[in-house]
């Protein structure tokens, strides 16, 4: 039987797991197809696209990462949300249209805050490096 402590711990680990991956798996896929990305990016008017594709790229999976291991995760979470701000705005910010993504990305920065305030928890890359 799971204890409060341990519970949370396994809970803060799935939580972890499950916020990465769409980190992850868009800096991937940015990754595997940076023309398409590119013009889509180009389509909303945002300048020097190949540099900011990349720096994209980097902060998606550096930052995705950092949340999954559980290492440096404040750090990895505040990449990601400030990723986040301008890319809601930019590329969500006209409704109805654009209205569930604008959401899933308020949900997203919700999830990187809790990490920002409670930390990645007790099965993380820095608890394990600590003891």
């Amino acid at each position: 039987m799971l204890d409060q402590s341990n519970f949370q711990s396994n809970v803060s680990l799935l939580g972890r797991i499950f916020l990465s991956a769409i980190f992850i798996k868009s800096g991937v896929s940015k990754l595997l197809s940076p023309a398409q990305t590119q013009a889509y990016m180009a389509s909303k008017g945002i300048p020097l696209t190949e540099v900011l594709l990349w720096a994209t790229i980097l902060v998606l999976i550096v930052g995705g990462l950092s949340v999954l291991l559980g290492y440096k995760s404040k750090i990895g979470a505040c990449l990601l949300i400030g990723f986040l701000i301008p890319a809601t705005v930019i590329f969500h910010g006209t409704f109805p249209e654009e209205e569930i993504a604008f959401f899933k990305n308020l949900g997203l920065m919700g999830g990187l805050l809790m990490i920002l305030a409670f930390g990645s928890g007790k099965f993380s890359l820095e608890h394990y490096l600590k003891s």
